[in-house]
């Protein structure tokens, strides 16, 4: 998956574009709108924290870091084993385990009270009263909707892609 972004002028623009979209078959749950504060969004699929965080990045972030300490902490063990206990590679799985886990939990956690970098670009032009889109779609469609939205929608500015989107949020 690969998600787009870009900017439109305004609400009404953005309803147009999500019906579009919709007409070619593209689910609502890809389909995230971010306006200026108290702008009445109406249907509009309004992002959530997980797209307006960084979340997600974070979370990958320290489920890796926890995972890597978490095995050195294992290694570490099984080396030098405390008070005679003999452990073995269920140790190094164990640990980690939990530091994957606590990694992803503690930096999930941070993230949430991050704004997405990728959104923080168009914060100037949200301010302005102009609709931020981001659409989620597989990368074999990515240059059709892009055509879709430029041939429909000249005013809307496209404001890149991101290269990949898990699939699980």
């Amino acid at each position: 998956m690969r998600r787009l972004y870009f900017m439109v002028p305004d609400i009404d623009t953005a309803n147009t574009v999500v019906d579009e979209l919709l007409l070619k078959r593209v689910d609502d749950h890809h389909i995230h709108v971010v306006a200026k504060e108290g702008t009445p969004m109406g249907d509009l699929p309004e992002a959530n924290l997980l797209q307006k965080s960084d979340f997600i990045p974070a979370m990958e972030r320290g489920l890796a870091v926890g995972g890597i300490t978490g095995v050195l902490a294992g290694i570490a063990a099984v080396t030098f084993p405390p008070a005679g206990l003999v452990l073995g590679g269920g140790a190094i799985l164990g640990t980690s385990l939990a530091g994957a886990g606590i990694g992803a939990w503690i930096s999930g956690m941070i993230g949430m009270d991050v704004p997405n970098s990728q959104i923080e670009k168009f914060e100037a032009a949200i301010e302005k009263g102009e609709v931020l889109m981001m659409i989620d779609i597989p990368k074999t469609r990515v240059e059709e909707i892009e055509a879709l939205i430029q041939q429909h929608h000249p005013d809307a500015d496209m404001g890149g892609t991101e290269p990949h989107i898990p699939a699980f949020p």
